[in-house]
């Protein structure tokens, strides 16, 4: 198993009640676990429960080039990754 990017576009309710358009780069298996990965990410920075997140598009990104996020980049880039 390799992990992929994926764009994930779609629009979050804030808790002032403000729809605001979002787009985030992940990596993750599939694409359940990039929508996980949204989930938590979006929840834990706005406190947001899950039913107040709207994905609208999941799609993979597969050329190097275009993934924005340079992090991201960084990871897709990396050969291996060591972790302590």
């Amino acid at each position: 198993m390799r992990a992929k990017t994926y764009r994930v576009t779609g629009k979050m309710r804030l808790r002032n009640g403000e729809r605001v358009r979002f787009t985030t780069e992940v990596r993750g298996i599939s694409e359940e676990e990039a929508r996980e990965k949204v989930y938590s990410n979006l929840g834990s920075r706005h406190k947001l429960k899950r039913r107040h997140i709207y994905i609208e598009k999941i799609e993979e990104v597969e050329k190097l080039e275009d993934i924005k996020n340079t992090y991201v980049q960084q990871l897709a880039a990396a050969d291996k990754i060591i972790v302590f």
